[in-house]
């Protein structure tokens, strides 16, 4: 039994690990042949301007007055090259936006775990295959296509890292040195022989990053007058450099320009995710190679931006960001990147169709050559017969074996089976998807026979699982504290616990004094907490801190919870019911609204559905039943009377996975850290202390599984199921859910959804690692029994 749970846990630890290994290892491959257009190239040098963080919009459209807001590139776009938008994707961060521009492929998934400022992993680029590349700009950009390139043929010009700063009074100047350095570098050339060759080689790269758009974006806002004003900065300085070229090299008609941006910005300042504001980009580009204006009378796109910018009749030509770097290899003649997935956008060419066709044929050859390499990596590092392709026969097998079963119970089987595995992925999307689900479980008695046998226990599983379904559709982020909910709570598990208590007195014919002392102890918890509780809210609202008094009772409270169920009788009722009095004690403390009535009614549904299952036994004519009220958790029946496996054991597996999940998403949402809220612990401490406090909201995070497995506990006790058999129903529906999230996990878009996505699968997979240790916490709190005054162990049966 130990081998089969080690080996049981050591499999799961494998399919945890296996995303990052499938999704998340880099897929750059290395060892392709460089391939190049053999034809002349058009342009000898290229010049690459990058407006960080520039929406299209705004470089674009017209200012207040009329005018344009970058008179310059309005004129190229009109009289001397081609325009359009780069589409970028997700994540729309710096680096990524880069790498695809300049390298020509999407940011490697591998990256997301990794360093910002540097390229995690080594990957071809336009810079590498360049004669020589100068670049100048932030310190975070040009390092990431400088670092472990050999040779001396890429040199770079950054300011120091501190002058990147949103609250400096002008960030324009972060665009001013880059073109006032520019300026100066050709300046040194006219009088520096070995630098003025090198520039006037073919094949080179000047690169201009500039970062002054993007940290006024974040600073000010795009709507701001600073972002604005910024963009008139840039068009200026690029019309100076653009001027200064020309006239250096003689007006020769072989330079190429092409301006674009990273990645765009959110009205408030953000960028990351996938909003039109962050992914559509401009794109401008004019010299040697590249098409003139092209006036049309109509545009395939059917969008409002040609109209808003008055550009309707200059023919649009839309590319995809990693669309740039085939480009700008074609345009001076150098190999394309051997990572680029980027298609040559031939419609900015103007050239020959020999010449676009040879770069269409190279382009296709380069990206072929990548598959060849990957293809040939995955064949020496595979065992031979798993390197086959995927035989058929074994679809064929499995649906002959499906189709033994009679049709009508295989469809309706299979349909309930996967509606409920779906509701519980669902459930991870859409809290309100528990709520549809404790609704067909109140419905549930009607389609047996539970209803005609036990009416009273089939109106109290219909009360609780309807209240129950109350919270998923209650708000998580931005819920206003609510004391008097809290203090509703504990009335509510005060008057229950005087009937409970009332009912043993009544139904024992002698109530042991202990047992009634500690009740009567727990009951006791239960107000100091309702008054620790409210007294601290009230000193925190004037400001008077948090009672010392106050901390030291709910410290105790919370020790106390975990010990004080192990004094209780082993009997199934009092030691179900002494779990939840001491988990309310500890839970009113952690609350802040209406939560706190979340476990009591959790607990509630978990004593019905023991009720229930004792029911059902009847209806599958087992032989061996006893009362509920009469069985004990140390009660250990002959192994001879374990009964076989039913059907209806799966569904008891079910309800237990979907108890669990609506525990975890009942009140929050365990994934966001937007569900916690820090004023649940200020009645334990009120200093940050993130070790602390995260320990304590687990704590109470914890506390609804604890409840449900230890009913799981009495459900199988009640229904003479060997633990082990349901147990593993349980891991098979929990296995059968992570195979969803396996196939939901992303490498691509932001890194938020990214992150997500991982998170999501690693919640439930982690949701069967979890189960062995709630399993053997829930074993704990109902069997052992703790003796006090060294009192000799006794066990009623």
């Amino acid at each position: 039994m130990l081998l089969f749970f080690i080996l049981g846990l050591l499999v799961h630890f494998v399919f945890f690990g296996s995303i990052f290994d499938i999704y998340f290892t880099s897929p750059l491959v290395h060892g392709m042949t460089p391939q190049f257009t053999p034809l002349p190239p058009p342009a000898k040098r290229l010049v690459l301007f990058v407006a960080d963080g520039l929406r299209a919009d705004t470089l674009y459209e017209f200012d207040e007055n009329g005018n344009p807001r970058a008179p310059f590139i309005r004129n190229i776009i009109m009289r001397e090259g081609s325009w359009g938008i780069s589409h970028t994707r997700v994540p729309t961060e710096s680096r990524p936006g880069h790498v695809a521009l300049i390298a020509g492929f999407y940011e490697d998934v591998s990256a997301v775990a990794k360093g910002w400022k540097e390229n995690p992993v080594g990957f071809d680029s336009l810079v590498n295959e360049s004669k020589y590349t100068w670049s100048w700009g932030s310190p975070d950009i040009l390092t990431m296509f400088a670092k472990g390139v050999g040779g001396d043929h890429i040199y770079t010009y950054s300011y120091d890292a501190e002058s990147e700063d949103f609250g400096a009074h002008d960030v324009t100047k972060l665009d001013t040195w880059v073109f006032d350095n520019v300026k100066e570098f050709f300046h040194a050339a006219r009088n520096n022989q070995s630098l003025f060759s090198k520039v006037n080689e073919e094949k080179i790269v000047f690169f201009l990053h500039l970062l002054g758009i993007d940290t006024n974006g974040h600073a000010h806002r795009p709507t701001s007058r600073e972002y604005k004003d910024n963009v008139k900065v840039v068009d200026d300085g690029i019309k100076e450099i653009v001027s200064m070229l020309e006239h250096f090299y003689g007006n020769d008609g072989k330079t190429a320009f092409i301006f674009t941006s990273d990645h765009g910005m959110t009205d408030w300042g953000f960028h990351g995710a996938g909003h039109p504001s962050e992914t559509l980009t401009p794109f401008v580009s004019w010299g040697a190679g590249i098409k003139y204006p092209q006036k049309v009378s109509a545009q395939k796109f059917d969008d409002a931006f040609l109209k808003e910018w008055k550009l309707e009749n200059w023919k649009r030509q839309d590319i995809h960001q990693a669309d740039v770097a085939p480009l700008m290899a074609s345009l001076i003649g150098v190999p394309f990147p051997l990572n680029s997935v980027g298609i040559l956008p031939i419609d900015y060419l103007n050239n020959t169709d020999l010449f676009k066709a040879e770069s269409m044929f190279t382009n296709a050859m380069q990206i072929l050559e990548q598959f060849k390499v990957k293809m040939t990596q995955k064949k020496e590092a595979t065992l031979p017969f798993f390197f086959t392709p995927f035989k058929f026969q074994v679809i064929q097998d499995f649906v002959l074996s499906l189709l033994t079963f009679p049709p009508s119970q295989l469809v309706g089987y299979l349909f309930v089976f996967t509606l409920g595995i779906e509701v519980l992925v669902l459930s991870f999307f859409y809290r309100y998807v528990l709520t549809a689900g404790l609704i067909a479980f109140a419905c549930w008695p009607f389609i047996t026979q539970l209803w005609t046998r036990a009416k009273s226990i089939s109106l109290s599983w219909i009360f609780f699982s309807l209240l129950l379904a109350v919270f998923p559709l209650m708000p998580v982020v931005g819920r206003k504290p609510d004391i008097f909910l809290v203090m509703g709570a504990g009335l509510l598990v005060l008057l229950l616990s005087l009937c409970v208590v009332t009912s043993l007195i009544r139904r024992k014919d002698r109530f042991i004094n202990e047992e009634l002392l500690l009740h009567l102890f727990q009951m006791l918890s239960i107000v100091l907490s309702m008054c620790v509780v409210y007294t601290t809210h009230d000193s925190l609202l004037k400001k008077q801190g948090l009672p010392h008094f106050n901390q030291i009772i709910s410290w105790i409270t919370l020790a106390s919870s975990f010990v004080l169920p192990l004094l209780s009788p082993t009997s199934l009722f009092e030691r179900l019911f002494s779990i939840l009095l001491s988990s309310m004690s500890a839970y009113l403390l952690l609350s802040t609204g209406y939560e706190a009535l979340f476990p009591l009614v959790l607990s509630c549904l978990m004593f019905v559905w023991i009720q229930v299952e004792q029911e059902t036994l009847q209806q599958l004519s087992v032989s061996y039943k006893q009362k509920v009220t009469s069985l004990q958790f140390t009660y250990n029946p002959d192994i001879t009377q374990f009964r076989q496996i039913y059907l209806d054991d799966v569904r008891r597996a079910f309800f237990l996975v979907f108890f669990l999940v609506t525990a975890f998403f009942g009140t929050g949402n365990i994934a966001s850290v937007n569900s916690f809220d820090l004023a649940s612990v200020y009645c334990f401490l009120t200093v940050f202390s993130p070790f602390m406090m995260g320990a304590l909201m687990m704590w109470k995070i914890l506390i609804p599984f604890v409840l449900v497995m230890c009913a799981f506990e009495a459900v199988q006790l009640t229904t003479q199921l060997p633990s082990k058999s349901l147990f593993l129903m349980v891991l098979i529906i929990s296995d059968i859910m992570a195979l969803h999230f396996f196939f939901l996990v992303k490498d691509y878009g932001s890194w938020l959804d990214i992150g997500t996505s991982i998170s999501q699968y690693v919640i439930v997979m982690s949701m069967t690692i979890v189960l062995v240790f709630l399993n053997g916490l829930a074993h704990l709190l109902t069997t052992k029994k703790l003796e006090l005054c060294g009192k000799p162990k006794s066990h009623l049966i």
